[in-house]
């Protein structure tokens, strides 16, 4: 168990373990906080990846479904484009005709009538019916662009109303063998195809579905608003960069609800880009339900460890209290509030040992009150403990260093011990002492006081008995010279008890 040093160098056990206590308790709760906020972390993480996955595979799916439709469309107007260009197909009947040309061609009830149109865009033969109502087509978009391209392959137009019905008109160019224009076949997707597609699938309130032409064109979106439909957004850079890139992801702010959204696109070198998106918000909805769960559980133990740990560091705060006024107790003398005997020779053999180690000397005062006896006698013994109270504060206020020790070493006797000074020195802290211990008196000369010094550097097997008898003897003749006098053991003295 760790402690903490006092002034006397003893050792205070439990104060400094409380203290690890409330560390090791802020660690725990710092460590398992780190461990927390890593777990939600990654969970965050696992959030964002698994709706990645997700709207990945929506964009997969609606564009597999979406491309299937229009290859399919597209197969049949090849097939009638290629038709037309037989110099024979002119010749026959017109049921042959259409049987020849519209036999395979795909039908739906999303898909609208494949329509043929000569190098003048007049229509001349419509899938639907034997004997078309006249039409003019040149005006159309789709017409011009193949007239201009011949190398153009499929083109989808804007969504316009056609035939009575927002669709996307689907075309191809009809090219005679000498490379002359002949017309265009034309035919349809309606946006109901496009809404019956987008209804059966389960969507949330703020997650949205582009389809793109590739120019960057708006041909359907939902939640459906008709004001973005046929719209074209090429020159915003997302929308380069999902034309530009096969498939990717990314973040952008909601043109409709203006809060960060989450982007995904798959084969962008289709003829129609889908591109799918899912607010930030809704994605990370359940891990903060989640976190908040998870967080309050946190803070409650979190809040419990350290009550408990508070609690816990308080009780061993009063529990080291206690045991230090027990120890104070018992290692002080209840009179003059110096350390006793039993506390003296405790530090006595620590310092003596420690001097050992450093090579460094040793001092021991030995003081007695001088007639101390014959005063107690004659005024009584509440009068002797008041001299030995003012003897015990003269001796005090004349030592001041932390390492000093100052007992009552018996009765109406004092020790003091001075590690690290020399016999000069010594002898100065004892002059001191006997000098305030006489001004103390005054004129009555109540008493005084006789002090007997001894100072070595510890050596060999001596222990620190050999100060003591040292000091002690020096006190004899302090008393047998007259009293009120200091002698410092000479090195006869200290050979002699050696």
């Amino acid at each position: 168990m760790p402690f903490a040093k006092r002034r006397d160098g003893a050792s205070r056990p439990w104060r400094l373990s409380a203290k690890l206590l409330i560390v090791f308790a802020l660690v725990t709760v710092i460590g398992f906080s780190a461990i927390c906020v890593s777990v939600m972390l990654e969970m965050r993480r696992g959030e964002e990846e698994l709706a990645r996955q997700a709207l990945e595979n929506l964009a997969s799916s609606i564009d597999a479904d979406i491309g299937r439709n229009v290859e399919l469309y597209d197969l049949s107007l090849r097939d009638v484009a290629t038709d037309m260009q037989l110099p024979e197909i002119n010749q026959v009947s017109r049921p042959l005709r259409q049987l020849i040309l519209f036999d395979h061609a795909a039908t739906a009830k999303h898909f609208g009538v494949i329509q043929v149109f000569d190098a003048a865009g007049r229509l001349t033969v419509d899938a639907s019916t034997l004997d078309p109502i006249p039409e003019d087509r040149s005006d159309e978009e789709y017409f011009k662009i193949h007239l201009q391209n011949p190398d153009l392959g499929l083109f989808i137009s804007r969504p316009i109303l056609h035939h009575g019905a927002y669709a996307i008109v689907l075309s191809r160019r009809i090219t005679g063998e000498d490379g002359r224009f002949l017309g265009v076949v034309a035919g349809s997707i309606r946006f109901s195809y496009f809404h019956e597609l987008f209804g059966r699938l389960k969507l949330g309130p703020n997650d949205i579905i582009s389809v793109f032409r590739k120019d960057g064109t708006v041909i359907m979106r939902t939640p459906f608003d008709l004001d973005m439909i046929g719209k074209n957004l090429g020159d915003l850079p997302t929308v380069k960069r999902v034309m530009s890139e096969p498939s990717g992801s990314y973040t952008g702010i909601s043109y409709s609800t203006h809060r960060p959204r989450l982007y995904v696109w798959r084969d962008s070198t289709r003829p129609l880009v889908v591109l799918v998106g899912k607010q930030w918000s809704d994605i990370y909805e359940l891990w903060r339900m989640e976190m908040t769960r998870i967080g309050a559980l946190m803070s409650a133990l979190i809040l419990f460890v350290l009550g408990v740990t508070l609690f816990l560091a308080r009780e061993i705060g009063r529990r080291a209290a206690a045991e230090d006024k027990l120890e104070e107790l018992a290692t002080t003398d209840a009179l003059t509030g110096l350390r006793n005997r039993r506390k003296f020779d405790a530090v006595i053999d620590a310092e003596w040992r420690r001097a050992a180690r450093q090579r460094k000397p040793v001092a021991l005062l030995m003081i007695d009150a001088d007639y101390f006896k014959t005063y107690n006698d004659t005024f009584g013994h509440q009068a002797g403990d008041e001299l030995l109270v003012g003897i015990a504060i003269c001796i005090s206020d004349s030592v001041q260093r932390a390492g000093d020790c100052v007992a009552r070493y018996g009765g109406e006797e004092f020790a003091i011990l001075l590690p690290g000074l020399s016999p000069a020195e010594a002898l100065g802290v004892a002059e001191t002492i006997r000098l305030k211990v006489e001004q103390w008196c005054g004129e009555s000369a109540i008493t005084t006081v006789s002090v007997g010094v001894a100072s070595l550097v510890p050596g060999g097997s001596a222990d620190w008995n050999r100060l003591v008898k040292a000091a002690d003897q020096a006190l004899y003749a302090a008393k047998a010279s007259g009293r009120n006098r200091c002698v410092l053991a000479g090195a006869s003295n200290l050979s002699l008890v050696a």
